[in-house]
């Protein structure tokens, strides 16, 4: 088979549409050493070369301005990708052709613009997200990250069940704990053995330059509103009183401006009445370094009020740290027994999970097995192999 991937988003290996298109190629290379796979992008990639030899790519040119990305989408690329003779072409994010002119599977990882309303943005925004709305249904067969998404999309993209998959996400093999470990299913069968290269000094030397020492609560993964650092905050100042040597690492690049959609984090930590010296803002953490802030931490907290699918908390989970998360959209699914699920809201019961792992070994001890179990049943094998039966399921669909 010949596969055609929209590659915008592959020169932004910082955004998660540009992990997701790397990995997932990567993957599907590998799973499918026969096929050929084609990433279409409007400018040459200064990254090409470290690539699978039947990973190939072609320049489309286009502007890379807003209204250039949606003429390229529109136009070029399904003009290229029929010119190229593939069997299938994949969006690999909420952008679909009007007129494809070939089998088109689309992922859509989540419908935040479209149902949060402080991410619906300004006008061209707004436009964007209702052009893409009608747009795809259009599509051959949307693939998505988790069940949650899935009945968002059904509903309110008014498309038939049957033409919407679940295909789980995964996390890069650096996330893993420290020295060998053999990864098993919830049957205790192995499903492939760990080695992390990284030595526990490797480790300590990361979190000596961040300034921190291991055996911390987490956060990481943005301060958007959705993100809820708020109850973070207020539930570690609660923990804090009854744990008083607990430590809260806040990691990521704080907000520019305090604001409604994006609180500073350093404002809700004074109103909560955290004691000084008890929280330490390490700011943007490069991705080689985030494995190890994962294994050293005693704790991750993550409770978003929504999440398409939630990759902190599962690359906590396959360093084998357990999360405390929230019972909200597709986070149950990604963390079940590896951690604690509370309400979003419920700030009483975050405190309660996060006292009890704090002081409880027994009890971490446990989790942290579930967290590794938990983490083995997503990999980026069983994503290629879910979503290459998708592109032949879809040129089945298109010939019916």
């Amino acid at each position: 088979m010949r596969v055609a991937l929209n590659g915008w988003f592959w020169d932004r290996p910082e955004t998660g549409s540009g992990q997701y298109l790397r990995y997932l190629t990567a993957a599907l290379a590998e799973a499918e050493p026969t096929s050929q796979f084609v990433v279409l992008m409007p400018t040459p990639s200064a990254s090409e070369v470290a690539c699978a030899p039947n990973i190939e790519f072609f320049v489309v040119p286009g502007k890379k301005t807003n209204l250039g990305k949606v003429w390229w989408e529109q136009v070029p690329l399904p003009k290229a990708a029929r010119q190229l003779g593939v069997d299938v072409l994949h969006v690999p994010y909420w952008a679909p052709p009007i007129h494809a002119g070939l089998p088109t599977v689309l992922t859509v990882h989540d419908l935040i613009p479209l149902l949060l309303k402080p991410y619906r943005g300004r006008l061209p925004v707004r436009l964007y997200t209702a052009f893409v709305r009608v747009t795809s249904p259009r599509a051959t067969l949307i693939l998505t990250d988790s069940e949650a998404s899935r009945r968002d999309i059904v509903e309110y993209l008014n498309v038939s069940p049957d033409r919407v998959q679940t295909v789980y996400l995964a996390v890069d093999r650096i996330y893993a704990p420290p020295g060998s470990t053999d990864e098993t299913d919830e049957d205790g069968t192995v499903v492939r053995s760990l080695r992390c290269e990284v030595s526990a000094e490797e480790d300590a030397a990361v979190l000596a330059q961040l300034g921190i020492q291991p055996g911390y609560v987490l956060y990481l993964g943005g301060f958007d509103v959705r993100k809820n650092v708020q109850g973070v905050c207020a539930a570690f100042a609660r923990a804090v009183q009854t744990v008083p040597d607990a430590c809260l690492v806040i990691a990521g690049k704080l907000p520019a401006v305090d604001s409604e959609f994006a609180p500073d984090p350093r404002r809700l930590v004074q109103e909560a009445g955290i004691p000084e010296g008890r929280v330490h803002f390490v700011g943007f953490v490069p991705e080689a370094a985030k494995p190890a802030l994962y294994r050293q931490a005693r704790v991750f907290v993550f409770p978003s009020i929504y999440e398409g699918f939630g990759l902190p908390p599962l690359e906590a989970l396959a360093c084998g740290t357990p999360v405390v998360g929230s019972r909200a959209a597709s986070l149950p699914e990604v963390v079940r027994e590896g951690g604690v699920l509370v309400d979003p809201a419920d700030v009483e019961g975050m405190t309660a999970a996060l006292v009890r792992l704090l002081t409880d070994d027994v009890f971490h001890a446990e989790l942290r097995r579930r967290a590794l179990s938990r983490a083995a049943r997503f990999t980026w094998e069983t994503t290629a192999r879910e979503t290459f039966a998708a592109y032949e399921k879809a040129v089945k669909l298109a010939m019916a």
